[in-house]
């Protein structure tokens, strides 16, 4: 089972995207029966059966097994992933999201975290070919409580941030860069969407910032 699944194509989408189906696919973890999720969730095993061949028929599920079962053979499914992600441009084809603020920076954000979903995406699918991907991802939790300390905040980050785009970026003589030295970095600043990001902070004041990082 591979660890995420890609989904770009929007008969896929329609498919997954029903509440009873979606249910199936966490069932599906490991190796069941219709009559199995029939008894799970209370229903008959021929309407199972019928979502169960829908999910298969779109490629997110799969029979691992068959047994036969008082005179009958019994399919066993699994689902494809453990996850499975939508891509952004899919939404609104099948209008699930509501629209995007009309603050232009908010908006841009959005478009570039699309993007970077997207691109997991696609390398999810790769990592599952078995071809390794190196990654990094940082967080941290910083506090601005006025204008004067984000203005200084923001010279400071795109100070640093051209620094490595500089020292790091593409070379200047036209050498060719292949997929595998060729990184993309991703930049994003955003309010916390806590009520009270520091209610339940365990860092003093002036205490350096958590940071979670990845490889």
């Amino acid at each position: 089972m591979r660890d995420v699944f890609y989904i770009d194509d929007v008969d896929q989408a329609t498919t997954l995207l029903k509440p009873i189906r979606l249910e199936i696919l966490q069932r599906l973890d490991e190796s069941r029966s219709c009559a199995e999720l029939a008894d799970y969730f209370g229903s008959t095993p021929q309407k199972i059966y019928y979502h169960v061949k829908e999910l298969e028929r779109a490629g997110l599920v799969r029979k691992v097994a068959e047994k036969r079962v008082r005179g009958t053979v019994e399919g066993f499914y699994q689902a494809q992933a453990r996850s499975y992600w939508l891509a952004p441009q899919l939404v609104s084809q099948i209008g699930s999201e509501q629209a995007a603020s009309d603050q232009a920076s908010l908006r841009v954000l959005l478009d570039l975290a699309a993007e970077v979903h997207d691109d997991i995406g696609h390398l999810g699918n790769r990592s599952a070919s078995g071809e390794s991907i190196p990654s990094l991802s940082l967080s941290a939790q910083i506090t601005l409580p006025d204008a004067s300390r984000r203005a200084a905040f923001l010279a400071e980050l795109q100070t640093v941030f051209k620094q490595l785009a500089t020292k790091y970026g593409t070379p200047s003589d036209n050498v060719a860069i292949t997929d595998e030295q060729g990184f993309r970095l991703v930049l994003m600043c955003y309010p916390n969407t806590e009520d009270d990001p520091t209610s339940t902070s365990d860092n003093p004041p002036d205490a350096t910032p958590p940071i979670d990082s990845q490889n």
